[in-house]
């Protein structure tokens, strides 16, 4: 099949989704074309080496990926954010009816960054056979953050809402968001679930490194460490309050940088956490090592209604490298660790029941830690793998093209009404 690949960001980004879904495909025969913009991922600025223009593709056997100017402001802001948005809408709506113009099918990787453009170019296309792959839930914007927010979170709900309603299939990443799919305007029979995958060139499970134990370790006693984005949703806030109650029991590491850092290294230095440390964030192929020499790694999401149906990427990378959990969040999270018994759990924002879950994770003993991993992994490879979910996109595309040309699906052998 050719098959159009629309994504907001796509490698060199951290972007394995997109990234590895294109060369499984191509690898499976198919012809497909990724549009994406400039790289400029998380920073905001387009990265060092890279200039954007126009007619910037790149072709290999089967996969060709062409790239489309947009604004590229970085500061963060709502207008910022928009800007960058609805730019890269309109070089999607200038370059993507040409590019794909004889594709037999469309996959979005739906993130709210590409809602606009994705609406434009469902319009501008016609009726090809058209599978989202939902990663985010909108949420309307707090009435505090002002009327610029306010307004365009409207403008975003109801144009999300419309491409949910033209969509010829959803794939959602996370069990719960199914029903946030179905309420945001989803026909449910066209729903189904596919959990993310992660880098598997990368994250596989090791031995520690020297250096690695090093940085990561002062003594013998337990380390929880939490890798990734020290942001808003994150909440780490409660879980420097449940270490600061166990100085004397465990350590925590927070690796990683971003926008709630200085509050959560104010609040450490107010409760005089001396176990709870900061390192700077490493790059991703370093991660296998750095969580090979931590006991358990750390997956906390606050408690909003918008985040139950959401399952950090830090999960499935931590599972694939068999190192056990310790996920202080609600809903898809929570179940998915227990039903692997791949670690331990409790409510977010609890801070006290976060604080028992690290007293326990400490008295645990390292065989019995090495068996939650290898259940992790297991059920990794079962239900989380690059395989398996690019098996269930496949099938997904294969379905609504079938449907919309009335043929035999190649991998349900069935054949789909007009």
């Amino acid at each position: 099949m050719k098959i159009g690949i629309l994504s907001y960001h796509f490698p060199p980004e951290p972007a394995f989704i997109p990234g590895s879904l294109a060369e499984e495909l191509a690898a499976r025969g198919h012809e497909v074309r990724v549009l994406t913009g400039f790289p400029d991922y998380p920073g905001g600025h387009v990265y060092r080496g890279w200039r954007q223009r126009w007619r910037h593709q790149t072709r290999s056997e089967r996969l060709t990926v062409r790239r489309v100017p947009r604004y590229a402001g970085g500061d963060g802001s709502t207008r910022a954010r928009m800007a960058s948005w609805l730019s890269f809408a309109g070089s999607v709506a200038l370059t993507g009816p040409r590019y794909f113009h004889d594709i037999d099918a469309l996959y979005v990787l739906q993130l709210p960054a590409t809602t606009f453009a994705t609406a434009g170019l469902l319009r501008m296309l016609g009726r090809v056979p058209t599978v989202l792959h939902v990663q985010d839930v909108w949420a309307e914007e707090d009435p505090a953050r002002g009327v610029d927010a306010q307004r365009w979170s409207g403008r975003i709900g109801a144009t999300m809402r419309r491409i949910y309603q033209e969509a010829d299939g959803i794939a959602v990443s996370a069990p719960s968001m199914h029903g946030l799919a179905v309420d945001g305007g989803a026909d449910p029979r066209r729903v189904q679930v596919v959990l993310n995958w992660t880098d598997e060139r990368i994250f596989q499970p090791t031995e520690p490194s020297r250096a690695a134990r090093q940085l990561i370790r002062r003594d013998d006693r337990c380390v929880v460490m939490h890798a990734g984005t020290i942001g808003v949703r994150q909440g780490l806030e409660t879980a420097v309050r449940a270490a600061a109650a166990l100085d004397d029991r465990m350590d925590l590491v927070l690796l990683g940088s971003g926008a709630e850092e200085r509050r959560v290294r104010g609040l450490a230095a107010d409760l005089r956490a001396e176990n709870v440390r900061f390192v700077e964030r490493r790059s991703p192929l370093d991660m296998p090592d750095l969580y090979a020499a931590a006991d358990y790694q750390l997956v906390m999401l606050r408690d909003l209604p918008e985040l139950h149906g959401t399952v950090p990427g830090k999960l499935q990378a931590a599972l694939s490298c068999a190192s056990p959990v310790v996920a202080s969040a609600g809903g898809d999270t929570v179940e998915l660790v227990e039903r692997a018994r791949a670690g331990l759990s409790c409510p977010p924002e609890d801070w006290a029941a976060l604080a028992d879950r690290f007293w326990l994770a400490s008295t645990i003993p390292p065989p019995a830690r090495v068996d939650m991993g290898r259940r992790g992994r297991e059920a990794y490879l079962r239900e989380m793998s690059l395989r398996a979910g690019v098996d269930q996109v496949e099938q997904l595309i294969y379905k609504v093209a079938g449907k919309a040309r009335g043929v035999a699906s190649p991998v349900t052998g069935r054949q789909s009404p007009t």
